[in-house]
């Protein structure tokens, strides 16, 4: 029997056949809400931290620079107080020559005219005597010309020291000068950084006062505080 229906549908696709190169694509899972929740904390955490670090560095930046300032504030204040301080322990004594002792024919000490002499926070004894007020390092200076001697050695002159009213005098310096010939001048000039202490004295010894040429620009003594 010979069927003889038609239709004008078409007809239904051919579905595609499956083959080795093509892939499967399978939907991957969603994550779970605890698994989000964990993330979310942990990114919050991190957060927060970064926030306390980046307060707790400037907070430690702000009073490191306070400090700072405080410390070279402080410097400085201390700096201008010495400073200020510094001329009232400065000490010194540039002396003039007395002329009492110049017609002395003896072994002896000068003398100075201590009220015609330059003299800050430095005592004197006795005329002869610079007494140390302040220890500390002092340059010592001496100048002695000599203008007549009868000896043919050297002449020489001597700062002595007196560390106290009771213990014998030591040299300190010498120096010495050879007048060439009886009529000449000669001078004999020292000068030294030595360490003194309070109540300590010097003076000048000369072997004959006489010889001395007392003018005040040939004949000195004196010291400073360093």
């Amino acid at each position: 029997m010979i069927n003889t229906y038609h239709t004008s549908m078409a007809p239904p696709p051919v579905p595609p056949r499956l083959s080795g190169s093509q892939t499967l694509l399978i939907p991957a899972p969603l994550p779970s809400p605890s698994h989000s929740k964990t993330l979310i904390r942990f990114l919050v955490g991190v957060a927060v931290l970064h926030l306390l670090l980046s307060v707790g560095g400037f907070i430690y930046l702000y009073h490191y620079e306070k400090m700072e300032r405080f410390s070279l504030a402080e410097g400085k204040a201390e700096f201008l107080s010495s400073v200020k301080q510094e001329p009232s322990h400065r000490a010194l004594a540039n002396l003039v020559v007395d002329r009492k002792t110049a017609t002395t024919s003896t072994p002896g000490y000068l003398q100075w005219d201590m009220n015609n002499s330059p003299r800050k926070n430095i005592n004197y004894s006795y005329s002869s005597w610079l007494t140390v007020l302040h220890s500390g390092d002092y340059y010592v200076y001496s100048r002695v010309t000599f203008s007549k001697s009868r000896s043919t050695s050297p002449l020489f002159s001597r700062v002595m020291l007196r560390k106290s009213e009771t213990t014998k005098d030591e040299i300190l310096m010498q120096a010495y000068c050879n007048l060439g010939s009886p009529t000449g001048l000669c001078t004999a000039t020292q000068g030294s950084v030595v360490t003194l202490e309070e109540g300590n004295q010097l003076g000048v010894w000369i072997e004959n006062l006489s010889w001395v040429d007392y003018d005040e620009k040939a004949t000195a003594f004196g010291m400073y505080r360093l």
